[in-house]
């Protein structure tokens, strides 16, 4: 098995490609390995300097520390990787993770098919997300995962791309802000 490897716009983040379904369940992001019971993510989650994993449909987004350097760690992700597909599993989640939806207003809904429809695919792209969390007053409060979550140029992203679109789609939104 050939475990790709892209870079993101945050360089403390790396998307890695294994060729292969990753989640079955929708993104899903984990800060913590007692966050969830999964063996690929505790192994990468225990490795010294990676401080998160996101799981998108078909790659995995690693986060580091600024201490650590990619030369140092990027071999050993990998190998977990490999591993575990190599033990014959067929996805890394397969399982249905995702929290209750709340009942959303007209607005809100209009907020999401957006997000998910022309901005959602972006991010992906990059090795992240975004999730629709609050609207209120004209703000739209947006959580960023996976490469997305301190990235140096999520800023203008979400002002000049996540905002811009909003806006021009939905007069009735002023703001965008990640929170």
């Amino acid at each position: 098995m050939f475990v790709q490897t892209q870079i993101t716009p945050n360089p403390n983040s790396l998307k890695f490609l294994p060729g292969k379904k990753v989640s079955n369940s929708g993104p899903y992001e984990i800060t913590s390995k007692d966050q969830i019971n999964n063996e690929l993510v505790r192994n990468i989650l225990s490795v010294k300097g990676i401080e998160g994993v996101f799981l998108g449909q078909d790659f995995i987004s690693v986060n580091k520390s600024d201490q650590t350097e990619w030369d140092e760690i990027k071999h050993i992700v990998i190998s977990h990787i490999n591993d575990f597909y190599t033990d014959g599993k067929e996805y890394v989640i397969d399982e249905n993770i995702k929290p209750e939806q709340t009942e959303l207003d007209e607005i809100e809904q209009k907020i999401v098919k957006i997000l998910d429809q022309k901005i959602r695919p972006a991010v992906a792209k990059d090795g992240g997300d975004i999730k629709f969390k609050e609207y209120k007053d004209g703000v739209v409060k947006v959580q960023l995962q996976g490469s997305c979550s301190g990235c140096p140029s999520s800023t203008m992203t979400l002002k000049q791309g996540v905002q811009n679109l909003l806006c021009h789609y939905l007069p009735e939104v002023k703001e965008v802000i990640a929170i």
